[in-house]
């Protein structure tokens, strides 16, 4: 690999703000700030694109907070699609959306995009997975001459039904047949508990390729100190483990109004 995903930090661990979900009462260039204050000092975005990127980059130099990781453009969202890579016919439109997150990723810094896979439908299983492969091959060699990692990641199909990758194995199988210094694994604990469980046996097996770590209450994604799973235990073992990334904090307040996201916090001051 280029390298190390997962080398000695100088602190573990490394919480980043989901500024798509996190600080709602805000519009999202001023989340950056909001974040900021509350002691983050890096931030993820799912899709920031009706955000000119220059001012996502001046809020983020003001703020002096670092963008970590960044999603690609995911096609009709509003129609409910989760990606294109995994979508035969499609792939001069995947193209072109990978032409416009590399450009938007170059101007803010973001060494990491997160490439989704999409929801098939009907489309036949093993067409949908050679396009994917063929499609995530383009997106890496794309991306790579200038320092960006591309993560993929199993999504739960309670939340998203349909999504092509719903689980570690399968994805990591991807990244192993792929070969790419530059593909890692996305691993959202959130979603991994709602289809298999076994967090931290999933983490230590799949630990080599794992880029990115996500975190969120389950089973409502409300804040990780509500809900069936211990994140103390998580966060011990990533400790151990000499895990150097960040953890991304993906989760929906479950304080509504102004001010809620702040007041949920205090599971992070606990850590």
């Amino acid at each position: 690999m280029d390298r190390p995903y997962n080398s000695p930090p100088t602190r573990m661990p490394r919480f980043a703000a989901n500024l798509s979900m996190l600080y709602p009462e805000h519009a999202l260039v001023d989340r950056v700030a909001a974040a900021a204050s509350d002691g983050f000092a890096a931030v993820e975005v799912q899709g920031p694109y009706a955000l000119p990127a220059s001012e996502l980059r001046r809020a983020l130099a003001d703020a002096r907070v670092q963008l970590v990781l960044m999603n690609a453009p995911q096609g009709d969202y509003a129609a409910g699609e989760r990606g294109l890579a995994a979508l035969p016919g499609r792939e001069r439109e995947f193209e072109a959306t990978m032409a416009l997150a590399l450009d938007y990723a170059r101007t803010v810094a973001a060494p990491r995009l997160h490439v989704m896979a999409g929801r098939p439908g009907d489309l036949p299983a093993e067409a949908c997975r050679e396009t994917y492969l063929r499609n995530l091959a383009y997106a890496c060699d794309l991306v790579r001459p200038h320092g960006i990692t591309v993560t993929i990641e199993p999504i739960n199909t309670r939340d998203v039904p349909g999504y092509f990758l719903s689980r570690q194995q399968p994805a990591a199988d991807v990244i192993a047949a792929l070969n790419r210094p530059n593909l890692g694994l996305q691993m959202d604990f959130y979603h991994l508990q709602i289809m298999e469980g076994d967090l931290i046996r999933h983490l230590e097996r799949h630990f080599a390729v794992v880029a990115h770590v996500q975190i969120a209450g389950v089973p409502e994604r409300h804040e990780p100190d509500v809900g069936e799973v211990h994140h103390p235990a998580l966060f011990a073992r990533l400790d151990a483990l000499r895990y150097a990334g960040w953890v991304g904090c993906e989760y929906r307040p479950a304080r509504g109004g102004p001010g809620g996201t702040s007041a949920g916090l205090g599971w992070l001051r606990r850590v």
